[in-house]
């Protein structure tokens, strides 16, 4: 395990990240300027003020929406599981990203996968709301120093995740010391992270593959992505793909819906081949540089394309993660690590705020196999896990002592990502409620917790079932 000591270092990251947000975004101008000699007296007067005055009159001008369930729950416990946030496309000069479009993309601020520093500044944001509705929930007070086990940051060992758990903390806990915690080699996927298959036969990959195709009323694998065209079609549109050197030279292929393979092999994470991999590429480089630009046509190399549009363009590489990770028999499979851990967090004893931070991929596989309902998320263009995006696990009290459990999703907008909004601190993030198939909610919106506790580890507990299952058959066929 690495503990990660980092709060001098992410100090002077947190400055010098805000400080080139700020002009950026348009919220480094001051109203000094507009101030006339009365605003002297008013200070004047405010000196009189106590420090408790103060307090309050500050809390009373920040108007944040902290979702809260009801009269008479008290919070107890959060559970955190969270996508990374904006980083650099994950390949480099050269690559398939490039040779598909005679454009340049931007000029990134970071390297290829790894956290950008509007990145780090939109964590710490979200942060910092988490920190404001954990203090107004009572359940930590002011400049919070958490004794030891009461907080936990673990991370996957890739730089975008470690830097998302970083800035985050910082958020939260500005004044802690907060350590980082690492199972991995840095850079190297955690296998509590790592969505891949830790169990296969024959007769499992079989069936694994018949769920896959069976998707979106599919008839096949090969007809899987059919509802893609349109998606498709736009990317190519948006990238100028046929302008390409590499198309007109033969090099690569017009997007097309019926190629899509699939490829399901022990120890490795699920894959694809065909124009699902690169139409997904390209799409998640254009909505990532969507986020990062603030010029909007510019991210669309001179397309002056509408929200509608982009969330057909993020179609692509949202099927891509659901195609891949979402079938009932690949989610059980590689989320059961995360998910016991997960349930471990729910269980350890003083713990009051756990922060887990992953990819897209966790995300994805842990709802599904915890039999999430289909949710729809305002105001974003990634249909299921935005970038940024917490799954969060609440346990809360009423006061006869009763348990209950809430799950949902909290994530930025287009919008908060693009223009920086929360900066302002009055700005609260996107939240959904999320429902799973079978649980019963009370007048308020909350899950019994034994319940909810109960479906995380049936949950993970579908692993041993597929692996009975699905192992037995393999030793009969063989004997």
């Amino acid at each position: 395990m690495n503990d990660r000591n980092r709060i001098p270092l992410t100090v002077v990251v947190l400055v010098l990240s805000l400080g080139l947000a700020l002009p950026l975004w348009g919220c480094g101008q001051t109203q000094g300027s507009t101030q006339s000699a009365t605003s002297t007296q008013e200070k004047t007067t405010e000196t009189a003020k106590t420090d408790e005055g103060e307090s309050e009159a500050k809390k009373e001008t920040i108007a944040l929406d902290f979702h809260k369930p009801g009269d008479g729950y008290k919070l107890q416990q959060v559970v955190v599981l969270s996508r990374h946030n904006i980083r650099a496309p994950l390949s480099t000069n050269g690559s398939a990203l490039d040779k598909a479009t005679p454009h340049t993309w931007i000029d990134w601020t970071a390297n290829a996968s790894e956290l950008t520093v509007r990145g780090g500044a939109l964590e710490t944001m979200t942060g910092s709301y988490m920190r404001k509705w954990l203090e107004s929930e009572q359940l930590i007070p002011e400049n919070y120093q958490p004794k030891d086990g009461a907080v936990r940051f673990y991370a996957n060992g890739k730089q975008r995740t470690i830097a998302t758990a970083q800035f985050f903390s910082s958020g939260m806990l500005p004044v802690a010391n907060v350590n980082i915690e690492t199972h991995a080699e840095y850079d190297k996927m955690d296998p509590v992270f790592s969505p891949s298959l830790t169990f296969m036969s024959d007769s499992y990959q079989e069936a694994a593959l018949k769920q896959i195709g069976s998707m979106g009323g599919a008839t096949g694998i090969e007809d899987v992505a059919s509802n893609l065209a349109d998606s498709y079609a736009l990317v190519e549109d948006v990238v100028d793909y046929k302008d390409s050197d590499a198309y007109k030279s033969g090099e690569i292929k017009d997007l097309d819906t019926k190629d899509t393979k699939i490829t399901l092999e022990l120890d490795k994470e699920p894959a694809t081949e065909g124009s699902l991999k690169t139409a997904c590429q390209l799409a998640d480089a254009l909505v990532l540089q969507y986020y990062e630009c603030p010029d909007a046509k510019a991210a669309a190399f001179g397309h002056d394309l509408t929200d509608d549009q982009w969330k057909l363009v993020s179609q692509s590489k949202d099927a891509y993660v659901d195609i891949l990770y979402t079938a009932p028999l690949v989610a059980a499979n590689v989320a059961h690590p995360l998910l016991n851990e997960i349930g471990k967090e729910m269980d350890a004893k003083g713990r009051v705020f756990t922060f887990l931070c992953g990819h897209d991929s966790n995300l994805a596989s842990v709802l599904a196999a915890l039999n999430a309902e289909e949710y729809e998320l305002p105001g974003a263009i990634e249909s299921k896990t935005p970038i940024g995006a917490k799954l969060v696990f609440e346990r809360w009290a009423n006061a006869s002592g009763e348990e209950f459990g809430r799950v949902r999703l909290l994530y930025q907008s287009v919008d908060q990502l693009r223009l920086g909004t929360m900066l302002s601190g009055s700005e609260s993030p996107q939240s959904v409620d999320l429902s799973l198939e079978g649980l019963k909610k009370n007048e308020d919106g909350l899950y019994s917790y034994k319940d909810l506790r109960a479906r995380v580890k049936d949950a993970a507990g579908e692993y041993d079932k597929i692996t009975q299952e699905y192992g037995e058959v393999e030793l009969d066929q063989a004997a």
